[in-house]
């Protein structure tokens, strides 16, 4: 790589890293190491580590959570809560342990989570509540639905797909039975 790197070259290499590796690899000195350059091109797009790590939990929510959700509106046929367990239940996870685990020693990442938290719980909520269940009902399920895939998500289950789909399957219904 040269030196001429984005400040989204650095944050992609820093969730990379941070899947891998945990937050502490979340350092220039190793990240430029990593991408074969001088960490002078990492100051020069964050002012500090602190800047970077932001950058990255921002990075983090958009792709765990907007992005995904931009995807499941996007689509079509298919009833989009399936659609969202489906994608969920069979993603790689690595990312979200990680941020997780950051989030129990760093306060900015705690607040990260908590954000993606209630924003991921209000969306499951209203695609819960498309199929006919109250506000409390569906604010119920999505917590519980919630709490199964974060249950699932730092498991790490080794489950084959078909077992999975199935499951999956059985989820979505227990969630939406009335």
């Amino acid at each position: 790589m040269t030196d001429q790197l984005s400040a989204d070259d650095w944050i992609a290499q820093g969730l990379k890293a941070l899947a891998r590796r945990g937050f502490t690899a979340l350092k220039a000195e190793p990240l430029a190491k990593a991408m074969g350059v001088s960490r002078g091109s990492f100051y020069w797009h964050f002012a500090d580590l602190s800047a970077f790590h932001a950058a990255v939990l921002k990075r983090w929510r958009e792709v765990a959570a907007e992005q995904i959700i931009a995807d499941v509106e996007a689509g079509t046929g298919d009833d989009p809560l399936r659609t969202l367990l489906r994608r969920a239940f069979v993603a790689r996870l690595d990312l979200e342990r990680a941020v997780r685990n950051w989030a129990a020693f760093d306060p900015t990442a705690q607040a990260a989570v908590r954000a993606i938290d209630r924003r991921r719980l209000d969306y499951v909520q209203g695609l819960i509540e498309k199929h006919g269940l109250t506000p409390a009902q569906a604010r119920t399920r999505a917590q519980i639905l919630y709490w199964t895939f974060l249950g699932f998500a730092l498991s790490k289950p080794e489950l084959p797909a078909p077992r999975l789909h199935k499951l999956v399957e059985d989820l979505l219904q227990m969630v939406v039975s009335r």
